[in-house]
């Protein structure tokens, strides 16, 4: 990297920064500023971890809880990292106040042979975005976190409330569903 990006990465954190706190102080400008800059980013991560259907509404659901924690933001780490990590707390835990909690932690593979028998015939193979849509719940996020996000199976496990073993075999299971899904078996 160049000495002039790196200024301008340094002047791009510290303005993020700013519009943070200016937020934070009630600055709906500053805030929109970093809506739109961090929005994509956001909406592909919930669209990944909770499927199409939920993308919008969860996004929106991350940004709100943004605008009411902002007084958090202590700038240790930059405010794109602040806001992806509070933006999967906010899928986990929309997932985990459902009353079936725990019915996408499958012990059988009963839901990921569903899940690639139903793959389309070898003329129209699935794209990687369309197999990781149809995983189960669990082994997509998990899936998501660690082989997209580079998350550790312990970092997964707190997260999600499991034990890295369960997410160790959910990674399993989905990479397993993916490849069949994806050579169209």
């Amino acid at each position: 990297m160049t000495l002039p990006a790196a200024r301008h990465e340094a002047h791009a954190v510290d303005v993020e920064s700013l519009d943070a706190k200016r937020a934070a102080a009630g600055d709906q400008q500053a805030f929109e500023r970093l809506y739109r800059r961090h929005v994509a980013r956001i909406h592909t991560m919930t669209r990944r971890m909770a499927g199409p259907d939920a993308a919008d509404d969860l996004t929106q659901d991350i940004f709100v809880r943004a605008w009411d924690k902002l007084a958090t933001f202590r700038g240790e780490s930059a405010f794109g990292t602040w806001l992806y990590r509070l933006g999967v707390n906010v899928v986990l835990s929309r997932r985990r106040s459902d009353k079936n909690d725990r019915i996408w932690i499958l012990e059988d593979d009963g839901a990921m042979a569903a899940a690639s028998h139903n793959a389309p015939h070898h003329a129209s193979r699935m794209d990687l975005e369309s197999a990781i849509a149809r995983l189960p719940d669990g082994a997509r996020k998990v899936f998501v976190l660690h082989d997209v996000e580079g998350w550790t199976h312990e970092e997964i496990a707190a997260q999600m409330g499991l034990v890295p073993g369960t997410s160790k075999s959910q990674l399993s299971r989905a990479r397993a569903a993916l490849r069949r899904m994806l050579d169209g078996e």
